[in-house]
């Protein structure tokens, strides 16, 4: 078994926590909770040839740089970049917070979310090619929802296999 550190980042309101409730508990809270600081949970995933114990920093949102916040992303090994598919200005945030944390984490592996997929009416934004467009052009991108738990799993178990490679 190995363990690796995997850090949950965007901006405050995409569901970064329902995410990992959801991955975590199988569980989904109608209440908004803001993160303050960082909130690590952990789940063992069974790929095929090994396990891979996922330490999941719950990472506050912050529109501004902070030197705290950099020194989370110290020592990961990758990332959950997410968005919310209701709100495009959540898009806007992601090529900062991408280089912030390859910055600290230069070989970290990412992985982006579009969050909020059951939200059909409210939806603008539709799926694209964000990792492309930042320039990560390994990096898997799932549109998903925390809600009903569509993809939340594909989406964590696809950066547990990048981390194994």
């Amino acid at each position: 078994m190995v363990q690796k550190k995997v850090c949950l980042l965007g901006t405050l309101g995409v569901g970064k926590t329902s995410l990992v409730s959801r991955f975590v508990n199988q569980t989904f809270d109608e209440k908004y909770h803001s993160t303050l600081g960082v909130k690590v949970d952990h789940k063992l995933v069974t790929l095929e040839k090994t396990s891979v114990n996922l330490l999941l920093w719950d990472i506050q949102g912050q529109e501004e740089q902070t030197p705290s916040s950099e020194n989370y992303f110290r020592g990961a090994h990758g990332a959950l970049i997410v968005h919310d598919l209701t709100r495009p200005e959540s898009v806007q945030t992601l090529k900062e917070y991408c280089e912030r944390f390859l910055r600290a984490a230069p070989n970290a592996k990412l992985v982006f979310v579009g969050n909020k997929s059951d939200l059909v009416e409210a939806r603008k934004l539709e799926a694209c090619d964000f990792a492309q467009m930042l320039g990560q052009k390994n990096a898997a991108h799932f549109i998903a929802s925390a809600k009903t738990g569509d993809n939340v799993e594909p989406a964590f178990v696809a950066l547990a296999r990048m981390l194994t490679l």
